[in-house]
């Protein structure tokens, strides 16, 4: 898809800019540095450094979002054929079992985005997230939303003025939707929004707000950009050289993405039988355990998206179909744990969490899902969330259950953690599992202080994350943690 765009000459936009609309849009183009050295960008590069935000990974619902330190930071923008390419090398600031540096390569051509990875393979994104990409690193950056606003095909409309701020609303060619927000004394861009989706979030806000602006080559372009998703701010990002109309490259889809189909969820359970009437659901990256009680049975995790929490949902009723599934425990807020929060709200399941997710997921419950109809938007019901403070304890003729919050962890408030007493099995998120090192295992000396202050007898652990395993490699990771 290749974007049209000629000079704009004042003779020939005069009658146009008799519509307010336009009148913002030509003075926010003469501020930038006027219509012909506009049209003339087909190029950026950006270079530079900042923070990047983990949107649904904070210690709580409503505080900050865990920061990375991005130490290198590229931009490459092919305006003239709408492509876009953005790397950048990133460094946790904050405890993680994951890789602390990483290098992220994304790409985006046209209605097409993909990730690149470092042996060269390329992996294609959904539809949606290529939109959302195309949006933030084309469309909202001055050059891009003014060259889009000045093309003949789109659709400038909604002229208004907002506590000294201009305000259009443009609707490209393609049927992006975008508000220009504009500084009514400097003329320049202040902020840049459009819509987008998050799995959790549902139709989302994406904001772009730019700031600092200095004059490269007769341009006036800014050198600090911020994103927000919706009140989140996901990335602070200082510009330190812009290159304007310089050799990006070929910023194409490699053909084998072009060759594939946009990335959907692909979901695969496999059954293993802890105890009796305990079942570990597996199989991808996220389990879940299956409990039996003497009437009903219960869930525990319902993870990442309604494609996975569906698939989980489904096999359990298929291993205990005689026994209504009633209730799904989440561990906490995070967002690969709650992803199908509300696929199991759909299903008819009371909901199990600590009382500080409660008013989150009761929101994730409401939020609208327009863009995507998502299991609950199809089959809507209301939320049922029973909330656990320290502790609750389930007594059945079949088995007991404690459900314990882990207290004092620094990777999420809301953690907790599931301990069947009978069968001295512990089920944990995030802090023991897939990870046997002591570098690797940031939380598992927290974990270890709340089984001793509960007084639990372990035999085996059945984490989220990571095959079930025995107490004894737990014992050997908290011996080498102590370890100077």
């Amino acid at each position: 898809m290749r974007r049209v765009f000629g000079v704009v000459l004042t003779t020939a936009v005069a009658g146009a800019c008799a519509r307010p609309e336009m009148r913002i849009v030509q003075e926010t183009a003469v501020a930038l540095g006027g219509n012909e050295r506009i049209a003339a960008v087909s190029t950026l590069v950006l270079e530079g450094s900042g923070t990047n935000g983990t949107l649904g990974q904070n210690l709580t619902p409503d505080s900050d979002l865990p920061i990375f330190n991005v130490t290198r930071f590229q931009r490459s923008i092919d305006f003239t054929n709408e492509r876009a390419r953005q790397e950048q090398d990133l460094t946790a600031a904050f405890a993680t079992a994951l890789a602390p540096i990483r290098r992220q390569n994304f790409g985006v051509d046209g209605d097409i985005g993909y990730n690149a990875e470092a042996n060269g393979r390329a992996t294609r994104i959904s539809d949606l997230d290529a939109k959302g990409r195309r949006a933030e690193y084309i469309l909202h950056h001055p050059i891009g939303v003014i060259q889009t606003a000045l093309d003949p095909a789109a659709r400038v409309s909604g002229a208004r003025h907002i506590e000294g701020m201009d305000v259009v609303d443009i609707t490209t060619a393609a049927g992006d939707q975008l508000t220009l927000v504009v500084d009514g004394t400097s003329g320049l861009p202040v902020r840049i929004t459009s819509t987008s989706y998050n799995t959790n979030l549902g139709d989302v806000t994406l904001e772009t707000t730019l700031s600092n602006y200095q004059q490269v080559e007769g341009l006036m372009l800014p050198t600090r950009i911020a994103s927000k998703i919706d009140r989140w701010p996901v990335a602070e990002i200082g510009i330190s050289a812009t290159a304007v109309n310089a050799d990006v490259g070929d910023l194409a889809a490699p053909e084998a993405v072009r060759a594939t189909a946009a990335a959907t969820p692909t979901v695969n359970v496999t059954v293993e039988q802890v105890a009796d009437g305990i079942w570990l659901l597996a199989g991808q990256s996220h389990n879940s355990v299956l409990v039996e009680f003497s009437d009903h049975t219960e869930l525990i995790e319902v993870p990442q998206n309604d494609s996975r929490t569906l698939a989980v949902i489904a096999r359990a009723r298929e291993v205990k179909p005689d026994k209504p599934l009633t209730k799904a425990i989440v561990t906490h807020h995070h967002f690969d744990h709650s992803g199908g929060l509300r696929a199991a709200v759909s299903e008819g399941l009371t909901i199990v969490t600590h009382e500080a997710s409660r008013a989150f997921f009761e929101e994730l419950a409401t939020r609208p899902h327009r863009s995507v109809a998502d299991a609950l938007a199809s089959n809507p019901r209301p939320v049922t969330i029973e909330a656990v403070g320290s502790e609750q304890t389930v007594r059945d003729p079949l088995r007991d259950m404690a459900i314990y919050h882990v207290q004092g962890s620094p990777h999420a408030a809301t953690l907790l953690m599931v301990h069947f007493p009978r069968e001295r099995i512990l089920v944990q998120a995030d802090l023991f599992g897939a990870f046997l090192t002591p570098g690797a295992a940031p939380f598992a000396a927290n974990l270890n202080e709340n089984i001793v202050k509960r007084g639990l007898r372990v035999d085996r652990h059945v984490p989220i994350h990571g095959p079930v395993r025995p107490n004894a490699d737990f014992t050997r990771l908290i011996r080498a943690l102590r370890t100077p």
